[in-house]
């Protein structure tokens, strides 16, 4: 549980500033589960220049509560919490200096989304809340005011957390877990986690990965693992401290991110992923006569295939779809082995391009149809679909033909500005199997957007 705070303050010599106005909401890792919003009474006048910065005056605070009247709160919501600021220690040193004053030592573990920044959202000519967040399109409202820099620290934090594909951050929360009794652990573990699409991830108790796994519906592939009674599952079941998990909007995103993270992480209970997920390719390439054949060979064979499969049966059922929908020759899908003409065309539904009757240009465009709908190759592309909540969506960069990431946007410019959106993705691997997941995902989902750029 993380406490994303923004303190304001009078100004003035170091360890003298007093505090006029403290935002803090608790944030579980994907919603905000409480909050407090205060102005406070610093009890002392302030500085002109933050009078100017943040429009907060002494007249406005002269009311307003003193430190000590919301010092309970403030313990209240930030217990058990690893406190999150943008420059952290400045308001974990102002949180630290008024509870000194009040004669109480204030301790938590901090995390700055400065410094996470800097790791994970490289090459920014600043990171300043402002300036950061206008570069990944993160709207932030009444800048300078604790609310409004508390509440875009919390967008900024999802999605580094989004981008912290090594799980370093879950990780450190994970140790400060109380351990329980094994059948009071997974009663615990189940209560927390959605019936939703995401990925999940069993951690040990020094909060190390053990599992990934992917789910349409996380809490009841979890109960599987709990009530599965073979070897392995009563061993991870032994070795499980906590469960974390990421929503993901959609399966595609799921299967991604659990092929990337378990390559990068490569957790002791995992076999999968191991080994290439397909076997089968569909390539293309022009015989002597000029005419674009469609063939299904070992992916091992194919450097850049059109798209891939896991079974021969896959691969010819899509060939024959393909020679249905749209008008292609079976002897140039490897459908009808022949010398001669095809048996379409005996029964007139080829054209004829197995015994030159079609044009090569007619015949051809038929296939670069099938190229365009089903191969991303050189291609410059953003996949939307839906997101993790209503008003969200997914979207995943492919450049050149090559997958670079995915992320999520609830603004269009954050989608149609192709420098914000290659700010707010997630970088991951192109490898073959992203390319299989992506290619297959976009064969058995019309509905998903398709924008070229």
């Amino acid at each position: 549980m993380y406490a994303i705070v923004d303190i304001e303050t009078t100004g003035g010599k170091y360890n003298e500033e007093g505090t006029t106005e403290i935002a803090i909401y608790k944030f579980d890792g994907h919603e905000i589960v409480d909050q407090f919003i205060s102005l406070v009474n610093p009890e002392r006048p302030i500085q002109p220049f933050v009078v100017g910065l943040t429009g907060i005056n002494n007249d406005m605070l002269r009311n307003a509560p003193k430190f000590y009247e919301v010092a309970k709160r403030i313990i209240e919501i930030t217990t058990d919490c690893v406190l999150v600021a943008h420059n952290a220690k400045f308001d974990y040193r102002i949180l630290k200096l008024e509870y000194r004053r009040l004669g109480y030592t204030y301790e938590r573990q901090t995390i700055c989304t400065v410094e996470l920044s800097k790791k994970l959202i490289l090459d920014q000519p600043s990171y300043s809340l402002g300036k950061l967040t206008k570069s990944l399109g993160i709207p932030i409202t009444d800048r300078h005011r604790a609310s409004g820099d508390a509440l875009a620290t919390v967008k900024l934090f999802q999605l580094l957390l989004n981008k912290d594909s090594e799980k370093e951050i879950i990780k450190k929360s994970v140790r400060k877990i109380p351990k329980n009794q094994l059948d009071t652990k997974l009663i615990r573990i189940l209560d927390d986690v959605p019936s939703s699409t995401g990925v999940y991830y069993m951690h040990n108790e020094e909060g190390e990965i053990i599992y990934i796994g992917k789910s349409r519906n996380i809490r009841k592939r979890l109960n599987q693992h709990f009530t599965n009674e073979s070897h392995k599952a009563k061993k991870m079941r032994h070795d499980i401290a906590a469960v974390s998990y990421e929503l993901t909007g959609n399966e595609l995103l799921a299967l991604l991110k659990e092929n990337d993270e378990i390559k990068k992480n490569k957790p002791k209970y995992n076999r999968a992923l191991k080994k290439d997920i397909f076997n089968y390719a569909v390539t293309s390439f022009t015989n002597e006569e000029g005419y674009l054949e469609l063939k299904i060979m070992k992916s091992s064979l194919v450097e850049n295939p059109i798209t891939t499969f896991t079974t021969l049966k896959q691969a010819k059922n899509f060939m024959e779809m393909l020679t249905e929908n749209y008008g292609l020759c079976q002897k140039f899908t490897g459908i009808y082995k022949t010398d001669t003409s095809c048996f379409n065309y005996s029964i007139k539904s080829c054209e004829g391009a197995c015994v030159s009757e079609e044009s090569t240009v007619s015949y051809n465009e038929k296939v670069e149809e099938v190229l365009q709908r089903f191969s991303y190759l050189n291609k410059n592309m953003v996949l939307i679909d839906r997101g993790r909540e209503t008003g969200e969506k997914s979207i995943l960069l492919i450049e050149e033909g090559k997958f670079q990431g995915f992320g999520y946007a609830n603004l269009n410019h954050q989608i149609n500005h192709i420098d914000i959106l290659k700010n707010i993705i997630s970088p991951m691997q192109n490898n073959r199997d992203a390319q299989h997941i992506i290619q297959s995902y976009m064969r058995r989902n019309k509905n998903i957007k398709v924008v070229e750029y």
